[in-house]
């Protein structure tokens, strides 16, 4: 058998008690405070990643509900205009012989409407043409430019 003592542990088995990885061994002093933190770094990184990625996410789909708002609203704006030029050559159809005069406001589904009518006369073999051109432009919103403005033209020529 041994020639150590009953409790205490031959020089041997103390050799590799310490190269175990215990909280006390030396490879673990050697090793394991180098490490210790690493797993919040990395935590912290992917906490970092994924908020900017949120952040994206919620950037892009709002600029998306903007881009189709103001479609839906450009939309809107050319059938207002489409309608000025539907009234105009109804009232033509009434009284060929003058351009239509609009009411005063001239509005539309919310959109205001500015209307403008030209006339020019000629001669064909005797008998006399006019030739109408009509534009019709339908605009809501504060200022040209901004987010929340839309203007549509819509013209049309018609000879009578």
């Amino acid at each position: 058998m041994s020639s150590a003592a009953p409790g205490r542990p031959q020089a041997s088995s103390r050799r590799s008690v310490l190269h175990e990885g215990t909280p006390g061994s030396l490879h673990h002093l050697r090793f394991g405070l180098l490490q210790r933190g690493f797993a919040a770094v990395a935590a912290v990184f992917v906490l970092v990643l994924l908020a900017g990625l949120g952040a994206f996410l919620v950037t892009f789909s709002n600029t998306q509900q903007v881009n189709s708002a103001q479609d839906l609203q450009g939309s809107r704006a050319y059938w207002a205009a489409r309608a000025g030029i539907e009234w105009a050559l109804g009232s033509l159809a009434l009284n060929p012989a003058a351009c239509p005069t609009p009411p005063n406001p001239f509005t539309v589904d919310g959109f205001t409407l500015a209307f403008t009518c030209s006339a020019l006369s000629f001669d064909e073999s005797g008998a006399t043409r006019v030739v109408y051109s009509l534009t019709s432009n339908a605009s809501q919103g504060t200022a040209p430019g901004g987010v929340a403005y839309v203007e549509r033209n819509v013209s049309a020529t018609v000879e009578k």
